[in-house]
C-alpha cells in the first residue's frame, strides 16, 4: 500500500485539498487529527480521469465519520451539514443530490480504513501506564455478538437470516467475534462472518493479534484444550469458565487450596477444522488450573463459577485476584452495548456487504475516538476511566462540536474550550454501584401492530391494527 500514499500534493491541487480539509467537518479533524492518519485518506485519489472531485477522501471519510458518531444520521443530513460548511465559507454550490457522497462513501478502501482503526488502537495502547496493568500485564476481553442488517438480496447472499424466521420476514445477521481491551475498553481487533461460521472459529483468526504476556479472558464458550494450549504456546495465558461439557474434581489433582488445583488435560479427539500433522504436533497433555469462585451476590444467575486459567502460579496470582480478575469480563457487555446500542451499531443501514463492512469499520473507529477522550480525560485529572460516562462522552462531545469549531483557528481559545470539555466530563463521572443489578426486562410497551409473518407483499392492507380477523369500522 506504499505508493498509495506517496502521491505528490502540490500547487493548485495542494491548495484545493487544504480548503477542502477546512469544510470537512474541521472541528473533529482538529480534535482526533493525531489519532487519524490523515495522509492514508488523503491520499486516496487525487485525480479521477482528469478531474478534481469535491468528496474528497478525506471530506468522505470526517462526513462517514460524523454520521457513525451521530445515530440515525441519514446520508441526506451529512450533506446538509456539507452543504452548510460550504454556504459558510462562501464556496461553490454543489447538488442537494446524496448520489455523489454516497459514492464517495464506496470509494473509501476498506484496507485504508482498517489500517486507520490499527492506528487508532496504538494510540491508545500509548495511553496505558503500566500501573494501570494487571500483575504487570496486559488484560484482553472477548466475546460474539450478532449485528442485524437491511434485507436486500445482496446481503441475505453473504449473511443469510436464521433458519428459523420465515423467507421475507427475517433479516441477514451477521457474526462478531471482538477483542477488547480491559484497560482502555478500545476494540482492538474483531473477526466476522455469517450464522453458520461458529465464535470459535472466527475466535482463532484473533490470536495473531494478541502478543506474548498478554491475558485472554473469555466465557466457557471459548474454553477448549487446543485453544487454550495454541495461545499459551505463544506465550498468551487464558482466564476463562469451565466449558460445560467438563466437570471439575477438586479430589484429584495437585492441591493448592481450598477449591483450587491442579490438574493435568488429556488431549482430545481430532476436531475436522485441524489438519493432522498440525494435531499431532500438539502435546499430549496440557496442566490447567482450576479455581472454584462462590458469588453470593443478590440477583446473579450463577452463585458458583468454576474458572479454568493457565496462571498456574498460586503464590503471585492469587484465588482471589483470579475470581475479581473474571468477575470484570462483564465489562465487555458493557462494551457492545456502548458500541450497538450508543453508536447504533446493532441496526446497520448499507444495502450492500462491502458498504456493511466499511459501515462496521467506521463505527469501530468512533468507538474507540471516543475512548480516547475517555482516557484524555482520565490521565487529565486522575480519574477512573471506566467512571467516565461513554454515552456522557458522547453527549458532551456532539454538545461541544460547534463552540470549538467557533475557536478553531485560535490556540489558546481552543484549549481553553477543550480544557473545559474535560472538566466537564472529569466532573460528571457515574457513581460507584457495586453488584448492581437490573431485570432485563423493558417497560415501555411498543405499539401492538401485527407481526410480518410473510412478505409484505403477500400481506396486503390489513383491516385492523390488533386483530385481523375484525374489520376496522371505516372499511365496513
Amino acid at each position: 500500500m506504499a505508493h498509495y500514499f506517496r502521491l505528490p500534493v502540490h500547487g493548485r491541487v495542494k491548495r484545493y485539498y487544504s480548503q477542502m480539509a477546512g469544510n470537512s467537518l474541521s472541528e473533529l479533524s482538529r480534535m482526533f487529527g493525531e489519532y487519524i492518519p490523515q495522509e492514508y485518506i488523503l491520499e486516496g485519489s487525487l485525480k479521477e480521469r482528469g478531474r478534481l472531485r469535491i468528496f474528497t477522501p478525506l471530506t468522505t471519510f470526517w462526513a462517514f465519520l460524523s454520521q457513525a458518531l451521530n445515530p440515525k444520521t441519514s446520508c441526506r443530513e451529512a450533506l446538509r451539514k456539507l452543504l452548510a460548511l460550504s454556504a459558510l465559507k462562501g464556496q461553490k454550490k454543489f447538488s442537494v443530490n446524496t448520489s455523489a457522497y454516497c459514492q464517495a462513501r464506496q470509494r473509501l478502501p476498506e484496507k485504508v480504513l482498517a489500517t486507520t482503526n490499527e492506528y487508532v488502537n496504538v494510540q491508545l495502547e500509548k495511553q496505558i501506564k503500566s500501573a494501570q496493568l494487571w500483575h504487570g500485564r496486559n488484560v484482553h476481553v472477548v466475546d460474539g455478538t450478532g449485528i442485524s442488517m437491511p434485507d436486500t438480496r445482496a446481503n441475505q447472499k453473504i449473511y443469510p437470516q436464521p433458519s428459523v424466521q420465515k423467507s421475507g420476514c427475517g433479516f441477514p445477521v451477521l457474526r462478531l467475534v471482538a477483542m477488547f481491551s480491559l484497560i482502555s475498553g478500545a476494540l482492538h481487533t474483531f473477526a466476522k462472518g455469517n450464522l453458520h461460521d461458529n465464535e470459535r472459529t472466527l475466535f482463532r483468526k484473533l490470536f495473531d493479534c494478541l502478543k506474548a504476556s498478554d491475558i485472554l479472558i473469555g466465557d466457557r464458550g471459548f474454553c477448549s484444550y487446543i485453544d487454550m494450549l495454541t495461545l499459551k504456546m505463544r506465550g498468551v495465558d487464558t482466564v476463562f469458565r469451565l466449558h460445560w461439557a467438563r466437570s471439575a474434581n477438586f479430589r484429584k489433582g495437585k492441591r493448592l487450596g481450598k477449591r483450587d488445583h491442579l490438574i493435568t488435560w488429556e488431549k482430545p479427539q481430532r476436531p475436522r477444522w485441524i489438519s493432522p500433522d498440525t494435531f499431532a504436533s500438539l502435546p499430549s497433555t496440557m496442566t490447567v488450573r482450576e479455581v472454584m469462585v462462590h458469588i453470593p451476590v443478590k440477583g446473579f444467575r450463577t452463585r458458583i463459577v468454576v474458572i479454568v486459567t493457565t496462571l498456574l502460579d498460586a503464590k503471585k496470582y492469587l484465588k482471589t485476584d483470579l475470581a475479581e480478575l473474571y468477575f470484570r469480563r462483564w465489562a465487555v457487555e458493557l462494551y457492545f452495548r456502548d458500541i450497538k446500542i450508543t453508536l447504533g451499531m446493532d441496526i446497520l443501514r448499507c444495502k450492500s456487504p462491502q458498504m456493511i463492512h466499511k459501515e462496521l469499520l467506521m463505527h469501530i473507529i468512533a468507538y474507540n475516538l471516543i475512548r480516547v477522550l475517555i482516557m484524555t480525560t482520565a490521565q487529565a485529572y486522575s480519574v477512573d476511566n471506566f467512571r467516565v460516562s461513554f454515552k456522557g462522552t458522547l453527549d458532551t462531545l456532539r454538545q461541544w462540536l460547534p463552540a470549538l469549531s467557533s475557536v478553531i483557528n485560535r490556540k489558546q481559545n481552543y484549549r481553553r474550550v477543550f480544557q473545559a470539555m474535560l472538566h466537564c466530563l472529569a466532573n460528571d463521572l457515574l457513581p460507584i454501584r457495586p453488584n448492581r443489578s437490573e431485570p432485563r426486562a423493558v417497560k415501555r410497551r411498543p405499539k401492538n401492530f401485527q407481526y410480518l409473518t410473510k412478505p409484505r407483499h403477500q400481506m396486503g392492507n390489513l383491516l385492523h391494527r390488533n386483530n385481523p380477523s375484525q374489520k376496522s369500522k371505516y372499511h365496513a
